[in-house]
């Protein structure tokens, strides 16, 4: 099935999948997924991910982690659109309740956190925020 928005998409699945209280979710891969699964790994939001080459496309398996039966992601909203996208400076990145999350960015040198993309003073695509 094509999707016009695949990362809205990423970010439904793994939503629905905590609010029903799944372990797993299986998502269908793609560079930019990759990278998105592996800033959340690396924020340790998620437990660990791999990638499965077996179809024409491949698929990734996130394992979500879980604190006392309640998850560690909170929220995910998407912030740039297809029709709206949301560009920003350095300077004028967001914060994300108050720093306690992320806002990932997409620059020319690749995703990144709101963090990162501050230090190394580079501006780009909101693409979401993650609590």
């Amino acid at each position: 099935m094509a999707h016009s928005d695949p990362i809205a998409d990423y970010l439904t699945r793994i939503r629905n999948a905590v609010k029903a209280g799944h372990r797993h979710v299986e998502i269908p891969a793609s560079n930019m997924k990759k990278a998105l699964s592996s800033i959340l790994l690396s924020k340790k939001l998620i437990n660990d991910f791999t990638v499965v080459e077996n179809s024409k496309q491949g698929i990734i398996k996130i394992n979500l982690r879980y604190n006392n039966n309640l998850s560690v992601i909170r929220g995910l909203r998407k912030i740039s659109l297809p029709g709206i996208r949301q560009y920003r400076g350095h300077d004028d990145l967001p914060r994300v309740q108050n720093g306690l999350g992320i806002a990932i960015i997409s620059t020319s040198k690749g995703l990144m956190t709101d963090k990162q993309a501050r230090a190394e003073k580079v501006g780009g695509e909101v693409v979401c925020y993650v609590w």
